[in-house]
């Protein structure tokens, strides 16, 4: 059980990640698979860590990259404004996805949680017609 100040070990956080958002689900799981989990010793910034996630957001959509809850963790870090906050990642064993967890400066309440793929995805560029001229 995690206590005020006191990091959260993987199974703490696992036991966090309810149903709260698309996220948790796989994030649990990417837990109990043996995925690497990363507690960040030090608080941050609200506007750093909703700046981060909107970017991330933005370069995801435009490149057609999947996403769980990014969306809603974007939206649920903007109404925490003034915080500070502390986070971790959790990476699925396969490396295939990575999750990004954000908790409120005690590490009592899990904030917000998303998940990006990290496949590489299909840019026109790097795949020439071969209809076109070089």
């Amino acid at each position: 059980m995690v206590t005020e100040d006191k990091r959260p070990s993987p199974a703490d956080i696992a036991a966090m990640l309810t149903d709260q958002t698309s996220a948790c689900a796989a994030a649990r799981e990417a837990i109990a698979g043996g995925g690497e989990v990363v507690v960040w010793d030090r608080e941050v910034p609200q506007w750093m860590v909703v700046g981060i996630a909107w970017r991330r957001l933005a370069i995801t959509s435009k490149r057609g990259r999947p996403t769980l809850a990014l969306d809603e963790t974007v939206e649920i870090l903007a109404r925490h404004r003034g915080e500070q906050l502390r986070t971790a990642t959790i990476d699925t064993p396969d490396r295939s996805w990575f999750f990004n967890v954000y908790f409120d400066a005690t590490w009592t309440e899990l904030l917000a949680r998303s998940g990006v793929n990290r496949a590489r995805s299909p840019d026109p560029k790097d795949s020439p017609d071969p209809a076109q001229p070089r």
